[in-house]
């Protein structure tokens, strides 16, 4: 006698927009941050999200901060992600946002912030972040 067919359920991954996928990236990492720490720093210090600051090479760090470097050449790495972190913060001020990566999605200054990050990234951040699995359109 032939066997019924089981039918395999497959979960579906939820769609989010990638709105909604950065604005809960957003809320689980801010909790990591405070007035003196920012999403950069954190990111680097913990090997988290985009690994902020720790993402570039000393050249392209030293680059990307040119104009910090510029009056102080002989730096540490250390010395100028502490004065990039605050310089972070202090834009955050400028911009009215809690979060460097929504001003750097503005300015573009040292990096693009939340235009940096693929759709799949974002996804990738999404599960890191919740642990949960979705799909952003």
């Amino acid at each position: 006698m032939p066997r019924a067919k089981e039918k395999v359920i497959v979960p579906q991954i939820p769609s989010v927009s990638r709105q909604m996928a950065v604005s809960r990236i957003r809320e689980s990492l801010e909790m990591l941050t405070d007035e003196e720490t920012s999403i950069c720093k954190v990111a680097a210090e913990h090997g988290i999200f985009c690994h902020g600051f720790k993402r570039y090479t000393d050249n392209e760090l030293r680059r990307r901060y040119g104009w910090i470097v510029r009056k102080r050449p002989g730096m540490t790495r250390e010395e100028l992600e502490e004065i990039a972190n605050d310089w972070q913060l202090a834009q955050q001020q400028v911009h009215d946002t809690d979060f460097a990566c929504d001003v750097q999605t503005k300015l573009h200054d040292t990096c693009c912030g939340w235009d940096d990050f693929t759709n799949e990234e974002l996804e990738g951040f999404y599960k890191q972040v919740t642990g949960r699995e979705v799909h952003v359109s």
